[in-house]
């Protein structure tokens, strides 16, 4: 059996769960959290007669990760440890397996599915768990799976019903739930609370401890000036709006600047208004549209060619399946111009000073140190294979030793990665014969990834708990967490407010802990109670929905 070892400041924020307090951890990523529920939970057990503990994530690859790195190796000698996924087939008797497991691990959808479940060998009741751990606890809002538990939790409690099981939290990060003053952030975490029915605990008493074992990068603005002549780009603008000209638009749609998500999502609404009407014209006049934005969107962070690449594949599959003259007019348009736009994306005069940027800033980290790690973070798909293949190809990084692979979310799909895939990619991350990550924000929370010397967050508009998990990525010594961006631009500023969010969730949280335990309690039972309230509201006016006759 492992030994079981704990930090001062770990100790420190379980005491309160060791008396069977409500409570959420609040330590940063790389704190130990999870080591910390470990602790909780084996004391427990110990101490518990007839206890069961469920460990509830909210990503399947958790499942499995949480089993193997931490609760088996330190518990698995003297209970009875089971992980349930949807991949195992112990979900589909769940009530019977909990009946026989001392601690279960598994995917809140199936813990909230036996809840609701009658069947006898499938059903569970709160009441025959005695604690409950909740990772990544920060999700316990809203229609979040999370909150549904906790829902049927606090339906309970308000009923009066005293055989509950202990709550344990695990979080990085509350946020501030899109608030920006103080009054409403503090707002927001007592929201988190009641949601939990739980206090939120930090370090108080070790803090200079926690800074030691879990540093923070070295945190650099790359920015960079926007290309002084953007041609390819300029093409594509004039060719929408031939497009424009072309559909018609209806004098009720104002389309926003071009390249832009607000564009994209003005043009996905036209679609739609296209296939209400049955309009052809407009419905795929402003599916064209959308790929071009794509390709500007593309250009803006990536290669020109990787944008041309995109657009020539869409027109590819599109030219066998012309249907009319609307078809004729995009598909020739696009052919007219096809070539001149390939001239152009190979053109190295116009490159991308973004990539230029995240070029030298990778050298700066990966020439010096043969033992680098670093993960890129990208915002799609198919950016992470663009930039993948552009490591790849680049003899320069590849001559500074970077060995660059995939890293998406799971799911089904050509263009997911299986769980194994995932797994693979993390090993081989691990044991060095890949040292660079190139990821959707899959990596910025719950994986168990190695600690990286480099983090380079690149064409990213997250918010501050996003912002705080990536970053916590770089917990290598002299590490550094690099924002590739446009001077000025949406990127840039986003940073920056996501710093002033990350205080404002500090200071949140210290202004919940300096309540008293009478006015905490108050105040989370009136929202308790207020959402209980609301939760009737609804139920009510959805009852009356299903009730009015048909037309």
């Amino acid at each position: 059996m492992a030994v079981f070892e704990l930090y001062a400041y770990q100790k420190e924020v379980a005491e309160r769960a060791l008396h069977k307090e409500n409570i959420i951890i609040w330590l940063p990523t790389g704190g130990g959290k999870t080591r910390a529920a470990v602790y909780v939970a084996k004391k427990h057990l110990e101490a518990t007669p007839r206890a069961k503990v469920v460990v509830l994530v909210n990503k399947v690859h958790l499942v499995d990760q949480h089993y193997k790195k931490e609760f088996k190796p330190h518990l698995d000698q003297d209970y009875k440890v089971l992980p349930v996924s949807g991949e195992t087939v112990e979900k589909d008797f769940f009530g019977k397996v909990l009946k026989e497991k001392d601690v279960v691990i598994c995917t809140a959808q199936i813990l909230h599915n036996a809840l609701i479940n009658n069947e006898e060998d499938k059903h569970v009741e709160l009441s025959d768990i005695t604690l409950l751990i909740i990772d990544e606890c920060h999700h316990t809002n809203k229609d979040a799976v999370y909150n549904k538990v906790m829902t049927l939790y606090l339906e309970k409690k308000l009923k009066g019903e005293k055989s509950l099981p202990q709550i344990l939290g695990l979080t990085a990060s509350p946020g501030t739930g899109g608030a920006k003053d103080l009054q409403k952030a503090v707002e927001h975490v007592l929201q988190i609370c009641a949601n939990l029915d739980s206090a939120i605990v930090s370090t108080k008493d070790f803090v200079t401890e926690l800074k030691e074992k879990v540093p923070r990068p070295k945190k650099q603005f790359d920015i960079v000036d926007a290309r002084p002549e953007d041609p390819f780009g300029d093409q594509l603008k004039s060719m929408m709006l031939m497009i424009h000209e072309f559909m018609n638009i209806p004098p009720s749609f104002k389309l926003r600047q071009c390249g832009t998500q607000e564009y994209e999502a003005d043009v996905v609404e036209l679609e739609k208004e296209g296939v209400k009407k049955e309009n052809r014209l407009l419905a795929q006049c402003a599916l064209h549209l959308r790929e071009y934005n794509d390709a500007l969107l593309i250009n803006d962070t990536l290669r020109m060619i990787d944008a041309y690449v995109c657009l020539a594949e869409f027109y590819s599959n599109k030219i066998t399946r012309e249907i009319d003259g609307t078809d004729f007019f995009l598909v020739g348009l696009f052919k007219e111009n096809q070539a001149e736009l390939e001239i152009l994306a190979k053109d190295s005069r116009y490159g991308n000073p973004k990539m230029d940027k995240l070029k030298s800033t990778l050298l700066k980290q990966f020439v010096p140190s043969e033992n680098s790690k670093g993960i890129i973070f990208s915002k799609t798909r198919k950016s992470t294979h663009c930039l993948n293949d552009w490591v790849l190809n680049d003899k320069e990084l590849k001559e500074a030793g970077i060995k660059p692979a995939i890293l998406t979310g799971a799911g089904n799909g050509i263009s997911y990665m299986t769980l194994n895939e995932q797994s693979e990619t993390i090993r081989n991350f691990r044991q060095g014969a890949v040292n660079l990550l190139v990821s959707t924000s899959v990596a910025e929370e719950g994986l168990d990834i190695p600690e990286c010397n480099l983090v380079v967050r690149y064409g990213l508009l997250t918010n501050e708990i996003a912002q705080q998990q990536a970053s916590g990525r770089a917990r290598a010594k002299d590490s550094r967490y690099s924002v590739v961006a446009l001077r000025g631009g949406r990127e840039e500023r986003r940073e920056h407010i996501n710093e002033y969010l990350e205080e404002l969730t500090a200071k949140a949280i210290a202004k919940v802990q300096e309540m008293s335990p009478r006015e905490f309690s108050k105040k989370i039972a009136v929202l308790q109670r207020e959402a209980a309230i609301q939760r009737i509201l609804a139920e009510k006016q959805n009852g009356e929905e299903e009730s009015l006759p048909c037309c």
